[in-house]
């Protein structure tokens, strides 16, 4: 019987596409030809840790449906986590199995086993049977024969599980990553509590629901894309692409195919969701034409992501300078600026720096694996100081080396560019005393003579070059009351001394 059996076998599985089908029918030869009494065949999807059920005979519906073999899932697990078959002589002595719903007499003596569908060393599955038991003989070949068969079928099955299971771990991927997108992306999330930021922000959350063209104004470096990035995910079409083209020093012939192709451009790429053209006052002019003919086939009326794409725009260009002198199309120009958004350098943007600073010291500070508790006193007067010409990308930039050059827990005016110091360097003596301050409203006594504490260590620490001992001295302290009022305000003699050699450098 063994081998007409497997003949029939493979040659079933060789001749259907369909392997759920194929192992229904083959369930039902081996109940006729082997006597089983049930059986089913599951296969694992590894990635969700699904149990698919791709065949069984003699269970109930909700039995076959959740690919549970009557009470033996605590044996068919072991099977899957270690690649070897199980074989229960009589399911009366195995505790798990004792109570299974019979088909059969209650004296009548039933086997069962399971075996492993293996594919190398990988479990791609098991087929588990009863059988009635008729000698240890003929039990030993029935393992021999299904464990031919699951080598039969493992081919098979691996294809069923990457046909299912690939497009559903790219599909998981893609919404993990999209969750991912729209919380980084959230207008929340993007930094900044300035008056000109919270403008921003305000338009941001006004325009996003609608199919409104945005186009957003901004220097380089200020964070246009964010802004533009923030807007998609808090569209109705967050879960479609988000298509950037940056236009660029891109050639005419390239930006063309780029965004009209007829396979692959662009515009087509992004139709259900939306088109993020970066300095677009880079397009030649017959571009611009094509770019409006696109934009008058998106019906603005239409809310459908399948009206096409949504279009955001970005320049650091003045579009009205531009357009006077004949080198941006003046419809083009209405078209896209429908609803300007403008993003402030950020020398406009007053505290937002510190915000933005210790942000980007925590995040490279993680990715570099050290521990940085904060930045120091002088280095953030450099910081405030600073024009920013590059605006927010330059203090990325900035804050970056400087966590790669720190060997300490704080960042300190000597880890900063020279960049910044230089700007500096003609405005600013290490001796001037600093001011102090006056009582504003609101401020209560403690603060205001605290302040003025503070104002004269500091001017004192300045004068002294960092000599601690020498500051006490003028200020009628012990040494000990000297640091003791440091330590209150977190001062270091160090930071003193550093921005003198600095400054001294920056000089010669």
């Amino acid at each position: 019987m063994g081998l007409p059996f497997l003949a029939q076998v493979g040659a079933l599985i060789s001749g259907s596409a369909d392997l759920g089908q194929t192992l229904a029918v083959l369930l039902r030869i081996m109940e006729r030809q082997l006597g089983l009494l049930r059986g089913m065949v599951t296969l694992y999807h590894r990635s969700s840790g699904k149990v698919l059920a791709c065949g069984s005979l003699g269970l109930t519906d909700e039995e076959a449906i959740f690919g549970v073999f009557p009470r033996a899932s605590n044996l068919t697990s072991k099977v899957v986590e270690f690649g070897r078959p199980i074989v229960v002589r009589d399911i009366r002595t195995e505790p798990s199995l004792a109570n299974t719903d019979r088909i059969v007499s209650s004296d009548a003596e039933v086997s069962f086993f399971c075996l492993p569908i293996l594919r190398g060393s990988k479990v791609l599955g098991t087929i588990s049977v009863e059988t009635l038991f008729d000698g240890e003989e003929n039990l030993e070949h029935l393992v021999e024969l299904l464990g031919v068969v699951a080598v039969l079928v493992a081919q098979e099955a691996e294809l069923y599980l990457l046909e299912r299971e690939e497009p559903s771990r790219l599909g998981e991927e893609n919404r993990r990553l999209q969750n991912e997108l729209q919380a980084r992306y959230r207008p929340s999330n993007i930094l900044g509590d300035s008056p000109a930021m919270r403008t921003v922000f305000h338009f941001v959350e006004k325009v996003a629901k609608s199919r409104a063209s945005v186009v957003i104004l901004g220097e380089s470096g200020v964070g246009k894309e964010l802004v533009a990035s923030a807007i998609h995910y808090a569209s109705p079409w967050s879960a479609g692409p988000f298509v950037r083209l940056n236009c660029a020093g891109l050639p005419e012939a390239l930006a063309d195919q780029e965004l009209f192709g007829s396979e692959k451009g662009l515009f087509e790429a992004a139709r259900d969701g939306t088109l993020f053209l970066d300095e677009v006052a880079e397009l030649s002019l017959s571009l611009q034409a094509k770019l409006l003919n696109a934009l008058h086939e998106k019906p603005d009326s239409n809310p459908a992501p399948k009206a096409g794409p949504r279009v955001l725009a970005a320049t650091r260009r003045d579009l009205e300078v531009l357009v006077a002198q004949g080198k941006f199309r003046e419809d083009l120009f209405y078209r896209l600026g429908g609803f300007p958004i403008t993003v402030p350098p950020l020398r406009d943007r007053g505290g937002d720096v510190l915000t933005l600073a210790d942000h980007f010291v925590t995040k490279a500070a993680r990715e570099a694996g050290k521990t940085i508790r904060g930045i120091s006193t002088p280095a953030i007067n450099l910081l405030m100081a600073h024009p920013w010409p590059g605006n927010v990308r330059e203090l990325e930039s900035c804050l970056e080396r400087a966590v790669l050059l720190t060997d300490e827990e704080f960042i300190h005016a000597h880890h900063l560019p020279p960049s910044l110091h230089a700007s500096q360097a003609g405005s600013t003596r290490v001796a001037e005393p600093a001011p102090v301050p006056g009582l504003s409203p609101g401020t209560t006594l403690e603060d205001h003579l605290g302040s003025i504490e503070k104002a004269f260590l500091v001017r004192t620490l300045e004068e002294t070059r960092g000599n601690m001992a020498e500051a006490a001295r003028r200020l009628g302290l012990t040494k000990r009351m000297m640091l003791l009022r440091m330590d209150k305000f977190a001062l270091d003699y160090q930071v003193f001394r550093r921005a003198v050699a600095e400054t001294s450098a920056l000089r010669r």
